[in-house]
């Protein structure tokens, strides 16, 4: 049975094992971040903080980029979604933080949402062949090393507490929300 915060979100279990603790962790990250971007239209998904340029549109955008990248290319050497494979990286580093100003609220949920859903589908089947959370990624780092599960998703919960850190002071400008 899983347990639930007062904002929905699922809470990492108090005793586990080590994936049970990872995952948790992770989905509970997932679900802040959703919480702190819900309810807003455009305006408040394009909003900023001080000098910073970075916005909650951006935010989702980056995210889903990020977990098609780590559970899709790295992890299993599969291309991605094909939206990625367009962008041209080298010329505009921060296309999907600067792009999400032209996309809907709907869009930028959607993309978001589709993406968790492809990695806990690409996890799951990760786990499925047996190789635990110390099997290889399947694609190496241009050094030639390469991350093991556990380190993906250690990394993937410090992506997103580092980014709802973020969404805190974003969502907390645009409307006063705060919380976690």
């Amino acid at each position: 049975m899983t347990v639930t915060d007062e904002q929905g979100r699922p809470e990492p279990p108090l005793a586990g094992d080590e994936l049970s603790m990872l995952v948790g962790y992770l989905e509970f990250h997932r679900a802040t971040l959703a919480w702190k971007c819900s309810g807003l239209g455009s305006a408040g998904l394009n909003a900023t903080v001080g000098a910073s340029a970075m916005t909650l549109g951006g935010m989702l955008k980056h995210l889903a980029y990020v977990e098609d990248h780590w559970f899709a290319r790295m992890l299993h050497d599969r291309e991605g979604q094909p939206l990625w494979t367009t962008v041209d990286w080298k010329a505009d580093v921060d296309w999907d933080w600067r792009s999400a100003a032209s996309d809907s609220p709907e869009e930028l949920r959607g993309l978001w949402e589709d993406a968790v859903a492809r990695s806990r589908k690409l996890l799951d089947e990760a786990l499925a062949g047996g190789g635990g959370l110390d099997q290889p990624a399947r694609r190496k780092w241009p050094d030639g090393r390469t991350p093991t599960l556990r380190w993906i998703l250690v990394h993937m919960i410090e992506e997103y507490a580092r980014h709802n850190g973020h969404a805190d002071l974003i969502r907390e400008s645009v409307d006063g929300l705060t919380g976690e």
